[in-house]
C-alpha cells in the first residue's frame, strides 16, 4: 500500500508540473485581460507582459511554454522580439503566437521567424484557445480543466 501511494504522490506532482504556461504580451491591458481570461478558464497558469522588452525578460527568467505575441507594441516590439528570439537558442525553442491587427506582407516575414501561428486582430476568443492547444510543445502533457 505504501508503494501505491508513492506511484500517486509521484503522478500528482508531475501533473503540477505539467501546467501549461503562457505568456501574454500586448501593450492594451484590456486585450491581456480578455486573453488572459480565456486562458485561466481553459486551464492554463499565465503571465503577463506589457511590451518585448517584459517579454524577453520573463521568456529568460521565467520561460513560458508558449508566448502569445502582439506585434505593434512601444519600447521593444513583436518585431524586435521575433529578432532577439530567432537568435538565441533558449528562446527559439519556446512556441510564439503572433496576434496581430497587421495583416500586411511583413506576416510572411514572421512565419519565417519560426511562429507557430497567427491570429488576426479583432479575433474570436475560441480561436485563441484552439490554437494555444495545437502549439503546446509535445514534451509539455496539459492537465487543463476546460
Amino acid at each position: 500500500m505504501h508503494a501505491f501511494a508513492v506511484k500517486v504522490q509521484l503522478a500528482l506532482n508531475q501533473t503540477e508540473a505539467k501546467t501549461v504556461r503562457v505568456l501574454v504580451v500586448d501593450d492594451d491591458p484590456s486585450i491581456r485581460k480578455m486573453m488572459m481570461a480565456a486562458l485561466r478558464r481553459e486551464g492554463y497558469s499565465f503571465s503577463e507582459a506589457a511590451n518585448g522588452k517584459e517579454a524577453l525578460e520573463t521568456m529568460r527568467s521565467d520561460p513560458p511554454d508558449i508566448v502569445i505575441l502582439d506585434l505593434m507594441m512601444p519600447l521593444v516590439s513583436g518585431w524586435d522580439v521575433l529578432r532577439e528570439r530567432s537568435g538565441d537558442a533558449e528562446l527559439i525553442s519556446i512556441p510564439v503566437i503572433v496576434v496581430s491587427a497587421n495583416r500586411s506582407a511583413e506576416l510572411a516575414s514572421a512565419m519565417d521567424k519560426g511562429i507557430c501561428a497567427f491570429l488576426p486582430k479583432p479575433f474570436d476568443i475560441s480561436a485563441l484557445s484552439s490554437l494555444v492547444r495545437s502549439c503546446i510543445p509535445p514534451d509539455v502533457s496539459p492537465e487543463l480543466g476546460g
